[in-house]
Order: structure tokens, then C-alpha cells, then sequence
């Protein structure tokens, strides 16, 4: 019955019993940016382990292991005198020292070729790229998001070895070679990228803001060149606090440098946080777009509209005031978006009503995420419908008593100016097999007839206007037609007095072929999004315009 029912089953217990496996880790898919800059790769490491029936010198492998690993002997001695079929001693071992170990030939050592991730521009995009942690697997961001392409398929080793575990000489070795991850090539420009980079720090230091991040986009296809949330943090030593030591998960409960393990966790998640899709905000004054294009489309408004201003608004029980004190007086509806009027656009909302306002955050796509391809993208946090009174329509039409995301609202944006598509923000562009045998490229839904193209263009209209001659003068750039929309929002609680600043931009205004929105998180002394926000757009495009070979405006020098 055993020898021959049974054979198979014994027959592999068998084998297994003689048959020693190592990993051969596969090397991860490189992530590159859209011009084939490699901004994550592998650096060649080594994973050192002992097996314990094969040692023959145990002191000598011990001192050895102690001097090039500078890991204590007695760990070392711990793992060399266990008995088990394989200890591993140390992973992520640069490579010249694996050679090293390697080169004295010691018996029992086994010195295996491994991966660790590498990212050539330090802290560039961290938020954006993420990292891998110890099993090469991603943690956050793209890593994470497109694991199942870039994480490769590990081979093996598979040796023979007598009853008592020594491997036999003359028996070779079976090798089931690893496949590497594939090369996902993504939308992001590492020239616009750090420039981005560059004017948010200069910003931050200048201000002495908390935090700046500025995403550019692609308003036709959404497409995201740049992402920055300053401040980043380093990818290729993604686990360091400058206020704590380095935490690892044995370490749970232990306190390092006089923080408990929990309270360092946390402060990684916020070091790691993505504030342009993870994070909610006010938008203040910029969501008027949004107020804006439902007025127009909805017909309840015209560009030669007449309006007054006296400087507030009474809604039932509340006076709301404008930025003006004294007001703006008579004005159309025009000067009032260029004069960033919030007694106009509560008009406009008052005259769209609750109904109407609501059927346009959902025909924008605010009240659903985007579906941008990083993870944990956050929720509009809006008013129910039935919750709606007439004050709270009248501050949200100007942007207050309201969250979105920064990703959210430039997203909305793009919809408003492109000709009313609304598309889908994204990294991802094409994915290929590293041996060259398969490619593909991403496709992300469209949504058509958002807005119909007259409302469109009179949206550009309306926001190139502002930029020239209204409160976004600053973003101007010569040579080129810019739009815009500027904002300053305070923080909750009010009584903190602290603000966010932004604009949103985008050029050239009769055709956008990109779209930009930075905010700037609690600014010291001025905080006005005109004076401090539109500069840094209008910075960056002066750059990035002739890069990305956007011709300059007819008649023009």
C-alpha cells in the first residue's frame, strides 16, 4: 500500500526533505517620467544567511560576520548556533561588502544577490512616488498603487542535500530564474517637477507657511506633470523623523528618544501624507468658478448683469461682508468675478437656488471622488440638500462652509475650461515588460457635456480677464494669455485667524494646455492669495510655458 498507493505522496515528502530553496529576488520595474527619466530604480544588494549543518568553523564565521555587518556577536553567535535549515543574518548588505563575506569562502554562509529600491532624486515627488519597505513590496503612492506590475516574479534555488541537511557537491543546483517587475512610465516631468519644488520652498521660507502644494496638470486630458507637497521627504530614507529615532515595528511599545512607537507611527503618516488628494480644505474664492459656470449655464446670469455692492449682504438673520469694506458699488457681473465680489456670486447662488446648485455639484462630479490613481483620494465634505438654507447657500457660493481636495477642485477647473470634459487626474501613462515582448497604455474615462462650450468659453473669458486686469494681475506673464481665479480662506476655527491662499491659472486662456493651482497653508503677515499665490503660478509659467513649447500670444513682442 505505501510503496505503491502511497508512492507519490512519500516519493515528495522525500524530495522535500533533501531539497534546500533560496529566493531569488526579482528586480522591481523601474517608474520613469514621461521623457524616460528613471526616477525610481534598484541598487544591487545582498541577503546574508547561515545554515547550521553546514557550517564548519562557527567562531570564524561569527567574527567575520560581526566585523563586516556590524551587528553584535551576540546576535550573530544566536543565529549561527540555532538549529534550523536557514538563519538569515542581514538583508539590504551593500554589495561590496556581500562580496566581501563571499570572497572568504566560508562554509555554511550563503551570500544571495537581492534588490533594494533607489530613488535618484532624494525627496522629489515623495508623496506622489512613495516607497518600498523591507520586502521590496510599495507602502505608498505609485509603489503602491501599481504593485502588481512592478513587483516582478521571484526565482529560486533549489539544492540537494543529504539526511542530515549538508548540501551534496556533485548533485548541481535546479534554478527557476526570477522575472522582473515591468517599466510603468508615468506623466510626470522631473524639469517641471523641480521647479515646482523650488518655487514652494522659496514660498514657504518666504511666508513662513506650514506647508505649500502646487499641482500642474493637463487640463485637456488630465494628465499631472507636477505634484509637490512641500515640505517632501527623503525616498531613500523614508522610515527618518529629525524629532525621533528610527521606529520598526519590533519596536512597539518601546519608547525611542522619548516618543512611544505609536506616537512615531503617527508622525510618519503625517511626514507621508498627501495633502493635495488626502486632505480637505476651504477653497474660498477660487470654487466662484464653480458658482460662475452654473450661473451661466443655468442662464441665470450674463457677463453685462448689473449688480451693487455696498460692501455685505444680508441673508435672513446674517450680514455677510466682501474682502471691500466699503463695497464695490455698482458693477456688472464681469467686474464683480474680476473684482472677486462676494455679494455678486451670493446673488448668483441665490438666484440658482438650492435644487439648481445641488444638480450642479453633481453634474461637475464634486460630490464623487475624481479617481486619480493614488490611494486614499478624500470626499467633498458638502451640505446634505435637505440641510441647505439660504445662508448656507450663500457662503458656499463663494467658496466657504465647505471641503474639497486641492485635486478635486483644479480637476472641477479643467472640466469648466476644457470645453466642459470632465476628465480623470492621473499618473500612470504606459506600462511595458521588461524584455520589450508587451505594452500597454492606460485609458481613463471622460465625462462630455459638463458644461456646454459656450458657458466654456465664457469662463475663459471671464478668468483671463481677472488676470489682466482684475485681483490676479499678479500671475500675468508677458506674452502669453493667462486665466485665473484667486483665494484666501480662514481656517477653522475662525477665531485662530489663520489662512490658506491659493490660485488656480491657466494658459494660454483661449486654448489651456495647462492648468495650475498652489495653496499655501497658514502664511505669515500678508496672506492675501493675490498677493502672495499669484506671483509664484505666474513664476512658474513664465518657466514652464516655453518648455512645454506653448506658443506666445499673436501680437504680442
Amino acid at each position: 500500500y505505501l510503496m505503491i498507493f502511497q508512492s507519490e505522496h512519500y516519493s515528495q515528502m522525500a524530495e522535500e526533505l533533501h531539497e534546500r530553496e533560496r529566493t531569488i529576488k526579482a528586480a522591481r520595474g523601474e517608474i520613469r517620467d514621461r521623457n524616460g527619466t528613471v526616477i525610481a530604480a534598484n541598487r544591487t544588494v545582498c541577503t546574508v544567511s547561515v545554515i547550521h549543518s553546514q557550517i564548519e568553523e562557527p567562531e570564524q564565521v561569527i567574527a567575520v560576520l560581526t566585523s563586516e555587518l556590524g551587528i553584535s556577536e551576540a546576535e550573530i553567535r544566536k543565529k549561527v548556533e540555532k538549529r534550523s535549515s536557514r538563519e538569515i543574518i542581514k538583508t539590504n548588505v551593500d554589495k561590496a561588502v556581500g562580496d566581501r563575506i563571499r570572497g572568504q569562502g566560508l562554509a555554511g554562509v550563503k551570500v544571495d544577490e537581492d534588490y533594494k529600491r533607489y530613488y535618484p532624486y532624494g525627496s522629489m515627488a515623495s508623496k506622489v512616488l512613495g516607497f518600498t519597505g523591507a520586502d521590496n513590496q510599495g507602502i505608498i503612492g505609485l509603489e503602491v498603487m501599481y504593485e502588481s506590475e512592478l513587483k516582478g516574479m521571484d526565482g529560486k534555488i533549489l539544492t540537494l542535500t543529504d539526511a542530515k541537511g549538508v548540501e551534496l557537491e556533485n548533485a548541481g543546483e535546479d534554478r527557476i530564474e526570477p522575472v522582473p517587475g515591468n517599466t510603468l512610465t508615468v506623466s510626470l516631468d522631473v524639469n517641471i517637477q523641480k521647479y515646482a519644488e523650488q518655487a514652494a520652498y522659496q514660498v514657504m521660507e518666504k511666508k513662513g507657511a506650514k506647508a505649500v502644494s502646487i499641482i500642474i496638470m493637463n487640463p485637456q486630458n488630465g494628465e499631472i506633470y507636477a505634484m509637490v507637497n512641500a515640505p517632501e521627504f527623503d525616498l531613500n530614507n523614508p522610515f527618518s523623523l529629525e524629532e525621533a529615532s528610527l521606529w520598526q515595528p519590533e519596536d512597539a511599545g518601546e519608547e525611542k528618544g522619548g516618543m512611544t512607537a505609536e506616537e512615531q507611527q503617527l508622525l510618519l503618516n503625517q511626514m507621508w501624507r498627501n495633502r493635495s488628494i488626502n486632505d480637505t480644505y476651504e477653497p474660498g474664492s477660487t470654487f466662484k468658478i464653480v458658482t460662475a459656470a452654473a450661473g451661466l449655464e443655468q442662464g441665470v446670469v450674463s457677463l453685462t448683469d448689473q449688480f451693487s455692492c455696498p460692501g455685505f449682504r444680508i441673508v435672513e438673520d446674517r450680514k455677510i461682508r466682501c474682502h471691500k469694506v466699503g463695497g464695490h458699488g455698482s458693477e456688472t457681473f464681469l467686474q464683480g468675478a474680476m473684482n472677486s465680489c462676494n455679494p455678486v456670486f451670493i446673488d448668483v447662488g441665490q438666484r440658482l437656488g438650492v435644487e439648481a446648485f445641488y444638480h450642479y455639484f453633481q453634474q461637475f462630479g464634486l460630490l464623487e471622488k475624481t479617481g486619480i490613481d493614488l490611494p486614499g483620494e478624500a470626499s467633498t465634505i458638502m451640505h446634505k440638500k435637505e440641510n441647505m438654507g439660504l445662508v448656507e447657500l450663500a457662503t458656499v457660493s463663494f467658496g466657504q462652509s465647505f471641503q474639497i481636495t486641492p485635486i478635486q477642485l483644479i480637476t472641477t477647473a479643467a472640466s469648466i475650461i476644457n470645453g466642459g470634459n470632465r476628465i480623470t487626474p492621473h499618473f500612470a501613462v504606459s506600462v511595458e515588460r521588461n524584455d520589450g515582448t508587451g505594452y500597454r497604455e492606460y485609458e481613463y474615462p471622460v465625462r462630455t457635456g459638463v458644461v456646454s462650450e459656450e458657458t466654456s468659453a465664457a469662463m475663459r473669458y471671464i478668468l483671463e480677464q481677472v488676470v489682466a486686469e482684475g485681483s490676479g494681475r499678479k500671475a500675468a506673464v508677458e506674452g502669453y494669455r493667462i486665466g485665473g481665479k484667486t483665494a484666501t480662506s480662514e481656517k477653522l476655527p475662525r477665531s485662530l485667524k489663520k489662512y490658506i491662499s491659493s490660485f488656480i491659472g491657466f494658459a494660454p486662456a483661449d486654448d489651456p494646455q495647462v492648468i495650475a493651482l498652489i495653496t499655501i497653508d497658514e502664511p505669515v503677515g500678508i496672506y492675501y492669495g493675490g498677493t502672495i499665490a499669484a506671483p509664484v503660478i505666474g513664476d512658474i509659467f513664465k518657466n514652464i510655458l516655453p518648455y512645454l513649447e506653448i506658443q506666445i500670444a499673436e501680437g504680442s513682442d
